[in-house]
């Protein structure tokens, strides 16, 4: 039965910068990949299959599991040696997709067990990068693959080679991969470290053009309806965009870059302060692609332009709540008005065909997501007010600070009632600090991460195990299968059975779900206690950021408890939900643990080996409805039985204190740290002032 065929790459609506995007990394792969980041719905994973239907086929060595080219064979292939020029195949170039949940060894090949233990041969599996070679390696969700493999992928895709040592097996083999992540920010962002790899970005977001939206909706009705008949209407112009691209791959290599133009490239890096050379080095081979791609021998300003868009946004980010971003104007005032050394006739494209992915000349100004109309541009990805330089930290508040304040200033009497013209008001963070470290109590099972000690498929050997998914663990196997042969009669090899397998148990580290609950309710806006208690919750986001854990924002004031964020790997929804935070009103302790309580239930279904962190930040008064201490004590009492691990965060501050943070902590089993104690540097301080004394 054939297959349908794939929504053509010529028939999408929009999506310009992204289309283009693709275009300069299928022209020249070593520009570094693509990341493409956009809302849900927006066509991403659509485009990127469509692309390899238009991308030229190629000539394999028959035979060869790893895609050797024919002319130039790799010479450290498995499969070889090759001599260039043998029997010789066609095939199209390949589109791989890698699944959230690969190993290692899928990614990267492995031992083949069966040869292994059936001949005693060692012998190597491919992975998926060997079955990319020369093709697309596609990441769907990739802020939620594990940090090591996204590192793994990108080595690969910058050095064009996959070394495997592990096993017993020792290979390398040709990678030369063009690797495409795309990913939903709502899910959470990558680590700038990891963001700075990928050689261009992309934002994309639905079209808010009515005319637009309604060209999407038939082209892909009509597809639906006859898969064969819609693929036919767009032959001639996938046949267009496929020579295109094969010409312009050919003419790459002969562009000239000009020292004028490395000039301009150095002075657009240098102006936007990124780090390293990386941003230099892909912004001059994204402009050869793309001079190509427009039949250019040489690159012009506008080549220039177009491939800084692509290039540098996503190395803007100095902080992980920084959003990718770029300030074009800046970018046009760095570019000059100089003239460019022999400009050639055809420097310009003045009738763009709709069908194929064009860069809109009038649509340079505008944000790189749009797929929506070419014309009009939203000026959100703006960041000329970043200067690149991080504000010293604020020393968090220590005891005494507040020495001056008055008993009525503290709020001591928690059942005083609220005047009713009081309005909400909302405080700012500041910069946020490095926070101690909090762990889950004991060794769990989760996704791998950073925080907790966990058996993971990532970490240090503690043991083996027969019936696991890990590595190979050979030590264990051998033994195993010694053990097993040692009461046979007569001398012989070592015979190896499947049922002598062991694999590896390693422990590392996981990921949690950090909940935080804060009370915002008026005692905790006394003086500037809100301000500090906001910016160490954005500090413990700031580690959670990096630790690669999941967060759940509660919040509680007046008299009810709001689950304001749900659980999500967006940490950057938690800051923003944060930032706008008011407070005033009672305070309804008990609602707000009861809300935290039901969110963990919930997400204790929907994924049962993830542990939690329960963080809540609170003075420890309650003072919304009747018997409302008494109420809070009551549910802190049965905390314990939830199985979840806490930290109080004591949020009271001066002279006077109450101590209610303190008993509400025993009452839970949870850790209490004092505001003054969160940071980490604060610990280090305390230590070395015992040491002295």
């Amino acid at each position: 039965m054939d297959s349908v065929p794939q929504f053509p790459f010529s028939a999408i609506v929009g999506a310009d910068e992204m289309a283009i995007a693709l275009v300069l990394t299928t022209v020249a792969p070593d520009v570094g990949g693509v990341l493409v980041r956009g809302e849900k719905g927006t066509a991403k994973s659509t485009m990127v299959r469509s692309l390899a239907a238009v991308l030229p086929e190629q000539d394999v060595v028959d035979g060869c599991r790893f895609g050797c080219d024919p002319s130039e064979p790799d010479p450290q292939c498995p499969d070889g040696p090759h001599t260039p020029g043998e029997d010789a195949v066609q095939r199209p170039a390949r589109l791989v997709e890698l699944p959230i949940g690969a190993s290692d060894d899928r990614v990267t090949g492995s031992l083949d067990l069966s040869r292994a233990l059936g001949s005693g041969q060692t012998a190597f599996e491919p992975g998926l990068l060997a079955d990319a070679h020369r093709g697309l390696l596609y990441v769907d969700e990739v802020n939620l693959l594990q940090d090591h493999l996204v590192d793994l992928l990108l080595d690969a895709a910058a050095m064009g080679r996959n070394t495997v040592e592990r096993d017993g097996v020792s290979v390398t083999h040709a990678a030369r991969i063009m690797l495409v992540g795309t990913m939903n920010p709502e899910e959470g962002e990558l680590r700038p470290q990891l963001l700075d790899r990928f050689g261009l970005s992309v934002e994309i977001t639905a079209s808010r053009v009515p005319q637009e939206r309604v060209e999407i909706v038939r082209r892909r009705l009509a597809y639906d309806a006859d898969p064969e008949g819609f693929a036919t209407t767009y032959a001639d112009a996938q046949a267009t965009l496929g020579a295109r691209l094969a010409a312009a791959q050919q003419r790459v290599a002969d562009v000239e870059l000009s020292d004028w133009a490395l000039g301009k490239i150095a002075t657009v890096c240098a102006g936007f302060d990124v780090d390293g050379m990386r941003a230099d080095i892909v912004t001059a081979r994204a402009a050869r692609a793309h001079a190509a791609w427009q039949d250019r021998d040489s690159v012009a300003r506008e080549d220039i332009r177009v491939a800084a868009k692509l290039a540098l946004p996503h190395r803007r980010r100095r902080k992980p709540f920084d959003a990718p971003g770029l300030d074009e104007d800046l970018l046009d005032r760095l570019l000059g008005d100089d003239d460019e050394p022999d400009p050639t006739p055809d420097d310009t494209n003045d009738d763009p065909d709709p069908q194929q992915p064009q860069p809109d000349s009038q649509n340079d100004g505008g944000e790189t997501d749009r797929e929506d109309s070419p014309s009009g541009g939203d000026s959100s990805s703006s960041d000329s007010g970043d200067s690149g330089q991080d504000a010293a930290p604020p020393t968090p508040h220590q005891d005494g600070g507040e020495a001056d304040r008055s008993d009525q200033e503290q709020e001591l009497d928690t059942a005083a009632p609220e005047a009713p013209s009081a309005a909400p008001q909302v405080a700012q963070a500041e910069e946020p600090y490095r926070v101690r470290s909090f762990t889950v109590r004991g060794v769990g099972r989760g996704e791998a991460g950073r925080r907790s000690r966990a058996i993971t498929n990532w970490g240090a050997t503690i043991g083996s195990e027969r019936d696991g998914s890990g590595a190979v663990h050979l030590p264990a196997t051998i033994r195993a299968a010694a053990l097993r042969g040692a009461g046979r009669a007569g001398a012989g090899r070592l015979h190896v059975a499947g049922e002598d397998l062991r694999h590896k148990v390693t422990q590392g580290r996981e990921s949690n779900l950090v909940l935080i609950a804060v009370d915002a309710s008026g005692s905790m806006g006394a003086r500037e206690r809100m301000r500090e208690v906001k910016t160490a919750v954005i500090s413990l986001l700031t580690d959670a950021y990096q630790r690669r854990d999941r967060v759940g924002v509660v919040t509680f004031r007046g008299a009810e408890a709001d689950l304001a964020l749900p659980p999500t790997h967006s940490v950057e929804a938690a800051a923003a939900c944060l930032t706008d935070l008011p407070h005033g009103g009672r305070t309804p302790l008990a609602e707000g643990l009861l809300t935290a309580a039901r969110a963990l239930e919930v997400e204790r279904i929907r994924d049962p080996h993830r542990r939690v962190l329960l963080v809540l930040v609170t003075d420890g008064r309650a003072t919304s409805g009747p018997d409302a201490l008494e109420r809070a004590r009551w549910v802190a009492d049965r905390w314990p039985s939830t199985g979840v691990d806490a930290v109080v965060v004591d949020a009271e501050t001066g002279r006077f204190r109450m101590g209610l943070a303190a008993d509400l902590a025993e009452r839970m089993g949870a850790e209490h740290v004092t505001l003054a104690e969160f940071a980490a540097d604060s610990l280090v301080s305390a230590i070395r002032e015992r040491s002295v004394a």
